[in-house]
């Protein structure tokens, strides 16, 4: 289907305008028509080359949205006078466009969480279907604050992972950078000064040895470079493939020191989605699908998966999660009471706050480890380097100063 730009005139003479998806221009003239209103034209919409890679929203931008939108909501404006509004006062034109042609989708006679679906790079199906769950249950207010926390403490979640792995990787490029110099420039100057002494065959060992490693470095520098790209590109297409993203997900999960981490951040991700979309009344099969395709890891997904399949055949949700193996006991068996007492929401959401502070403390106690071992192990290259290159300058001055 291919999109129309359409003007038409009302009864009382006033000029409208807006797009259309439709199979032909005939079928947006009748769309028209049913709305009572007198076609001017339709023209059809060209395609627009965007460079745009992923979602042109930033989740700060997106939350602001949201929380406007609810208060407007909550207030008494029309749906429609709110998207006009909204689309008028941002600063980010991309997101402006798109909350326009949900603006005309909606007056058009579409749903709100219809035209919002039209947009998977900026809403993902969670958000869609909780939008539509609110726009069933006359709650799209409440639905939309709950949104706005649930993307709050989503973004939390993601900067507390990031903020574990930016400063071990930033110390571990400048470690490789250090040595890669040493080894091609600091190490060379030595070998060359000891070559003026004539005392090159009489080195310690330690300094052979890494006077060695530097002469091969220079030699197969560029092959080991090489080599490390096809490696990556090697494990980038394997994480592609089906296979080969279970297994790099399963080694995350079983890894000794970021495994638990991983999987304390599975647990309060899977809690955290499907507490909310249980207490905002989406049916929990429909939740559970949702949940796994937002789970970010295929074993943690296809657990949802084999737990949603038991729940379709009359089981519970809690013997079905048991036997997967991914999630603690002491999950599970929460998520049994809460089935048990019909708070299945509510202790859900109390397992999401509980293991957002585990994963609060687990990242603090994983850098705080991370760090003395990276700066030892670096410490010490560095430090087996210098006394290498040192200790034949001892041996040469007292040569020097017995001559």
């Amino acid at each position: 289907m291919a999109e129309w730009a359409w003007e038409a005139k009302s009864r009382n003479g006033e000029t409208q305008k807006g797009i259309m998806e439709a199979s032909d221009a005939e079928q947006v003239e009748a769309r028209l028509r049913q709305q009572q209103l007198n076609v001017v034209s339709v023209k059809k919409k060209p395609k627009e080359f965007n460079l745009t890679i992923g979602s042109p929203v930033k989740t700060a931008e997106l939350v602001i949205f949201v929380r406007q939108f609810a208060t407007m909501i909550d207030a008494g404006l029309p749906l429609v006078q709110c998207l006009e509004i909204l689309s008028g006062q941002g600063e980010n034109k991309a997101f402006n466009k798109v909350l326009k042609e949900i603006k005309s989708y909606v007056e058009q006679g579409g749903t709100f969480s219809e035209g919002l679906r039209k947009h998977p790079k900026i809403f993902d199906d969670l958000f869609v279907n909780l939008v539509h769950a609110g726009e069933m249950g006359g709650i799209l207010d409440t639905i939309l604050q709950r949104l706005a926390v649930y993307i709050e403490k989503r973004v939390k979640l993601q900067r507390q992972v990031k903020s574990a792995t930016v400063y071990p990787t930033a110390v571990l490029c400048i470690a490789i950078i250090v040595v890669i110099v040493m080894l091609t420039k600091v190490i060379p100057a030595f070998q060359g000064m000891f070559a003026e002494f004539g005392g090159e065959d009489e080195l310690p060992g330690p300094t052979k040895w890494v006077i060695g490693i530097s002469e091969w470095f220079m030699e197969n520098g560029l092959w080991l470079f090489l080599s490390f790209i096809l490696i990556g590109m090697g494990i980038t297409y394997s994480y592609r493939t089906t296979a080969g993203k279970r297994f790099w997900h399963n080694l995350f999960l079983r890894a000794p020191i970021i495994g638990p981490v991983m999987r304390k951040i599975a647990v309060s991700r899977f809690t955290r989605t499907l507490g909310t979309l249980l207490s905002s009344g989406v049916p929990i099969l429909d939740a559970m699908g949702i949940v796994s395709r937002a789970s970010g890891n295929v074993i943690v997904e296809q657990a949802i998966n084999d737990t949603a399949d038991k729940i379709r055949e009359g089981r519970t949700m809690s013997e079905p999660l048991m036997e997967t193996n991914v999630f603690p006991s002491m999950v599970v068996q929460m998520i049994g009471v809460g089935e048990q007492t019909g708070a299945l929401d509510t202790m859900l959401n109390k397992i999401a706050d509980f293991y957002e502070e585990e994963v609060d403390i687990a990242v603090a106690g994983l850098t705080s480890l991370l760090e003395p071992i990276m700066m030892v192990v670096i410490g010490g290259i560095v430090g087996f380097i210098l006394i290498a290159m040192y200790m034949p300058i001892f041996d040469i001055a007292g040569k020097v100063q017995g001559a």
